[in-house]
């Protein structure tokens, strides 16, 4: 960590952040099993994100069984085959991507599927607040899956999110068996290691911030 960065933070602040910084994606897993307390930790420390009206609109399916992740890939992959497809992809790069989807998701040891449900939310009766609504609800579910993926970095895990199922939902929903209202927005991927994640840069601060400074 920079120094500038480490200057008067608290050492709760510094662990936190040298936390989120060393967090990466993690696409390949050994074959152990996730602790089922550990699991529980994960959801734990996602129910505590924040949310709108604090209406916890996320929905979580913590799939184990290898046959069901088969069979999810499966579907998912059919689907990706039909887009690319249709998109005029050539026929191996298609295969090589399936391919790799289908690996993806079956060698992980815990596939979490991230839902939205917009059960609780409130209605409006016109588009424009509804969609604001809406929007609000899917950030919520994004926050409590951030904070997933940086409980599972904490346990030593390695995880990914993937946002395929967000290109086909209804095969999804019909796979898994879920309620009608539970509308898949992501999968994170989650095991041990099998090796170390790949290094990543991030863009300087001032690339992507504007500051609107107090008057003196």
């Amino acid at each position: 960590m920079e120094p500038v960065m480490r200057e008067g933070l608290p050492s709760t602040a510094q662990t936190l952040l040298e936390q989120i910084r060393s967090r990466r994606s993690v696409r390949r897993y050994r074959p152990d099993p996730i602790p089922r307390a550990w699991a529980m930790v994960l959801l734990e420390a996602a129910r505590w994100a924040p949310s709108a009206h604090n209406r916890q609109p996320w929905r979580f399916v913590l799939v184990e069984d290898a046959h069901m992740k088969a069979r999810l890939a499966q579907a998912m992959g059919e689907r990706l085959t039909a887009d690319l497809r249709q998109d005029g992809v050539p026929e191996e790069r298609i295969m090589e991507d399936v391919a790799r989807s289908y690996e993806r998701i079956v060698s992980a040891p815990l596939a979490i599927v991230v839902c939205l449900s917009m059960q609780e939310m409130d209605r409006y009766p016109d588009a424009r607040r509804q969609t604001a609504e809406r929007t609000m609800a899917v950030q919520s579910v994004a926050m409590a899956g951030q904070n997933i993926l940086l409980m599972a970095h904490a346990l030593g895990l390695g995880a990914c999110w993937i946002c395929a199922p967000l290109f086909c939902p209804e095969i999804v929903q019909e796979t898994l068996g879920l309620p009608t209202d539970w509308e898949p927005q992501g999968m994170i991927l989650i095991g041990f290691p099998a090796g170390p994640p790949r290094e990543k840069s991030r863009r300087p601060i001032e690339a992507f911030t504007r500051w609107i400074e107090a008057l003196r």
